[in-house]
């Protein structure tokens, strides 16, 4: 087997390195010391993924170069690809999808569904329409670099940066499709999740699968992900978010090439992990079923408000004692508030019942510190 290498070793690239050895594959991380793939990948080189000196060396190392994160030196991708590095996913769909407002003009260009926009080099008042949502063109995850705009007070706490202005649309619900692409063509779509947000945080709170919504809707989201992995010419995953508006409208929102947190119910709750599926399409393998063993929802697990320190978690066997719950922990060891440390997966017959099990597990298990 070829070896690969991982740029980043965060909870998305520990859980890769979890699938590979399955396979006893050779994995290579480049993060900073103590992240939490460190352990379980067999090299561990630490450096920083945006520098290019640092991913140049690094890509060398291997055969296969891959990310877990979008925000990697991407001159230094373009490099190595020269050299016969495979680098997946390929630097100039990453360059595109790094930056979200030329991902915004990537769809406009090939006449896919998305909401209205206008690019700023500057936000002023007078420049925008209110209300509208503002992002930060590049940077920004995790609810980071995201607000919506209702009032001119609003605009004058944003940073003077380029930016992405969008039209606020009037949502029925939040989707995500992951769908994979080997270099053989083949192409295979997870089914979709139902996304709900805590609007404090700004951060994913919980997501169904299966969503609630018609096949003809699960049908267009499917195709309309497949069409996008097809148009950016990627192989390996991609995390597809959209709109579902209230004139039954899907909008592509963003997109993320690689594993994202919308896909983690498939460990336990789909035949293949999207890990896994990762793996086998940038190894050219055929793609792994995506049927749907259960029902599934996922809780994120975020540093509980008002605690920043050592991470404790409280709640532990409470949660290890309801049927159907898989905890996963990160490892990272300083929790603060928002920030993602871990998540549940919660299986049941019918995905009304997990539910209930996710809201009660929200007040009994959480992240605190010392």
């Amino acid at each position: 087997m070829k070896k690969i290498g991982i740029l980043g070793g965060g909870q998305l690239g520990k859980m890769l390195c979890l699938a590979a050895a399955d396979w006893d594959l050779e994995i290579y991380v480049l993060d900073t010391e103590g992240s939490p793939a460190q352990s379980y990948c067999k090299h561990f080189i630490a450096g920083d993924f945006n520098n290019y000196e640092d991913v140049v060396s690094f890509g060398f190392l291997v055969d296969i170069l891959t990310i877990e994160i979008e925000h990697v030196n991407v001159k230094a991708l373009k490099y190595l690809e020269k050299q016969g590095i495979a680098v997946h996913p390929n630097p100039n769909a990453l360059e595109t999808i790094k930056d979200k407002g030329l991902q915004k003009l990537f769809y406009q260009k090939h006449k896919l569904p998305t909401s209205k926009f206008q690019l700023l080099e500057t936000i002023t008042e007078g420049a925008v329409s209110l209300p509208c949502v503002w992002k930060s063109r590049s940077g920004g995850y995790d609810g980071k670099g995201v607000s919506v705009l209702k009032t001119a007070d609003d605009l004058k706490k944003l940073p003077q940066e380029p930016c992405l202005i969008e039209e606020l649309v009037a949502i029925e619900k939040e989707i995500a499709v992951i769908v994979a692409r080997n270099e053989a063509g083949q192409v295979i779509a997870y089914p979709s999740v139902e996304m709900v947000f805590d609007p404090k945080a700004n951060l994913l709170d919980y997501q169904l699968c299966p969503s609630n919504i018609s096949k003809t809707v699960e049908r267009k989201a499917q195709n309309l992900a497949k069409q996008l992995i097809k148009k950016f010419k990627l192989c390996g995953l991609l995390a597809v978010e959209m709109f579902l508006t209230k004139n039954g409208e899907l909008l592509i929102n963003e997109v993320a090439p690689r594993p994202h947190n919308s896909g983690h119910h498939t460990i336990e709750a789909i035949e293949t992990s999207q890990f896994e599926q990762h793996l086998r399409a940038i190894l050219n393998l055929p793609l792994g079923s995506t049927l749907m063993r259960k029902p599934s929802v996922l809780l994120n697990l975020v540093g509980a408000e008002g605690y920043t320190g050592e991470a404790v978690v409280d709640g532990f066997e409470k949660a290890l004692n309801t049927e159907g719950v898989h905890v996963h922990l990160y490892g990272k060891r300083i929790t603060k508030p928002f920030r993602k440390m871990g998540h549940v997966t919660i299986l049941d017959r019918n995905v009304e019942k997990a539910v209930e099990k996710a809201l009660n597990l929200k007040d009994t298990l959480r992240i605190i510190s010392h």
